[in-house]
């Protein structure tokens, strides 16, 4: 893997049902179901639908042994259809519907932070080593009989860890942090690995893009150390719905995808299911199509102790533009000694002050950028670095995915102190694209924070329309950010740095929290939206839409 030139890491291949991920298999493409899991035909004509879109694998909300046993049903239907896409079970809480979901679908999905623990109580914030051993005894009693399941039927497994539902074991020793996350799946590899059970995909999600890429590099590292080679599930999660949510999902997915890292993606929206996959076929296949391209120079050092992060990796934050980062200059505008088109050359600008402007006509254009960088910081230069990428893209659908990939792989890496982006499109929508590829890398905030997850079958409301209504209402508010989630099991934790959060607590019922704080609990849906409103006004933070 290389951040410079674009190489895919080499997966084992995993095969659930007929579909390979990993290994030279292409990079997969998958959805979730929002239905009813008991209403088979619904479910089915909802996977049938992602099938159609695109979609290679479909998971299905699994939350007991019902769920589990309907899954059978939802097969038999799909199948009389001539659909085989692979199903997975979606398991919380409940190993009993894992083992039963192990027994007629193709994947089991679990969640090591709730598999054998309950939900994050913070009941025992302290645990001794003999105690942290007497709970990972837990987890392999709990896990032992899955994995004889999945042996048996050829079902595979998927470790599905995420940011919002880590154990309260885990938090004790690790805290909220990618340490923790990585730890969370490591624990449960080791004893899959113990047992020679290695037919495995694993997911490490986040809302956060900065923690999402930052756990998963961390993830494939320690992989790597204890010699192992499992496939990686990316996304994204809780990004919310049109162009944000669209944003939000490529520039966290291409980030790793450029270097190498994912064999199957979702770009999960808070949309129908099936509007998902031809985002993240695009996505998917902008990225790929670097294979091959005009190679980049490795540079030889890169400055000792220059970590990753964003403070620390742009060059030149020391007044020359305004902090935080900046986005909307004009380019024709920006004088041309500025300029150094295609970064092939380090510039003579050691002794100087001036911003620096770099573009590229490599097919890895950010790979030859970020190479750039890294050589001229090493011979000490200390320049602003604007990054300007031109697209001749006339739909603002494809232009917002390809400018949010190429430029959140740039802002999360730590890369340049302004964009700019070029491209057949009016002034105020190259604007918008700018903040809003900005707010995705959590670098500069111009409008309200969306967190809101694609809804599944635990979520007992319209969740697309709910948001819908909640943007109406709230969505002037600049300085928040507002979760949206559909249930408790992942809700509250994904929405962590929220300000607010509107929270689905059974049929027809919605919690609201001030941060992490629960606020009102299990009030009527109809009331959710004016309590939320009046919690915001009582804390000072309401202003009136202009």
């Amino acid at each position: 893997m290389s951040r410079y030139n674009y190489k895919r890491r080499l997966a084992r291949t995993v095969n659930v049902g007929g579909t390979g991920i990993g290994g030279e298999n292409p990079i997969r493409l998958q959805s979730m179901t929002n239905t009813d899991t008991l209403d088979a035909g619904a479910s089915a004509a909802q996977a049938l639908r992602i099938a159609e879109a695109g979609g290679e694998i479909v998971r299905l909300t699994t939350q007991g042994q019902k769920q589990a046993a309907a899954l059978a049903e939802v097969r038999r239907i799909l199948d009389a259809e001539g659909c085989h896409v692979p199903l997975v079970a979606d398991v919380h809480f409940n190993p009993k519907a894992a083992l039963t979901a192990a027994e007629v679908c193709e994947k089991v999905r679990i969640n090591p932070g709730n598999f054998v623990d309950a939900a994050r109580t913070f009941r025992k914030l302290e645990f001794t080593d003999e105690e942290y051993a007497a709970e990972i005894g837990k987890i392999r009693t709990a896990l032992l009989p899955l994995l004889e399941t999945c042996r048996r039927r050829g079902t595979a497994l998927r470790l599905g860890v995420n940011h919002g539902s880590l154990s309260d074991r885990i938090m004790s020793r690790y805290g909220d942090t990618p340490a923790g996350m990585v730890e969370s799946a490591m624990e449960f590899l080791r004893i899959c690995r113990s047992e020679d059970f290695n037919d495995i995909v694993i997911s490490i999600k986040a809302s956060n893009t900065q923690v999402m890429t930052a756990t998963v590099r961390l993830l494939v590292k320690e992989m790597q150390e204890e010699g192992m080679d499992y496939p990686l599930h990316l996304g994204v999660t809780e990004a919310g719905d049109g162009e944000d949510g669209r944003i939000k999902s490529a520039a966290g997915i291409a980030t790793l995808l450029a270097e190498g890292i994912g064999d199957t993606i979702r770009v999960s929206l808070s949309e129908a299911p099936e509007a998902e996959i031809p985002v993240a076929r695009f996505l998917r296949d902008y990225i790929t199509s670097r294979e091959g391209h005009a190679p980049v120079i490795e540079p030889e050092t890169v400055l000792p102790g220059l970590s990753r992060s964003h403070s620390s990796r742009m060059p030149g934050n020391s007044g020359n533009l305004p902090e935080p980062l900046v986005a909307g200059l004009d380019f024709a505008e920006i004088p041309a000694s500025w300029h150094f088109t295609d970064a092939s050359s380090l510039p003579r600008l050691l002794s100087d002050t001036l911003p620096v402007v770099l573009s590229s006509a490599n097919a890895n254009a950010t790979g030859e950028i970020m190479s750039w960088i890294d050589r001229f910081q090493a011979l000490g230069g200390k320049n602003p670095v604007l990054v300007s990428l031109r697209y001749d893209d006339a739909d603002s659908g494809n232009l917002a995915i390809k400018a949010a990939a190429d430029f959140g792989t740039l802002l999360l890496n730590g890369y340049c102190s302004a964009i700019s982006l070029d491209a057949p499109a009016d002034t105020e929508t190259i604007h918008r694209l700018e903040l809003a590829i900005l707010q995705a890398a959590r670098l500069r905030f111009s409008k309200t924070e969306f967190i809101a997850c694609p809804s599944c079958g635990r979520t007992l409301f319209d969740l697309p329309a709910t948001l819908q209504e909640v943007k109406a209402a709230v969505g002037h508010l600049k300085d928040l950010k507002i979760g949206v989630m559909g249930c408790v099991v992942n809700g509250p934790g994904e929405m962590a740095d929220a300000d607010y959060g509107y929270v689905g607590a059974g049929r027809g019922r919605v919690s609201i929290y001030r941060g992490k704080d629960l606020i009102e609990k299990n009030i009527p849906r109809e009331e959710a939206l004016a309590a939320l409103i009046a919690l915001i006004k009582a804390d000072g933070r309401w202003q009136a839409p202009r």
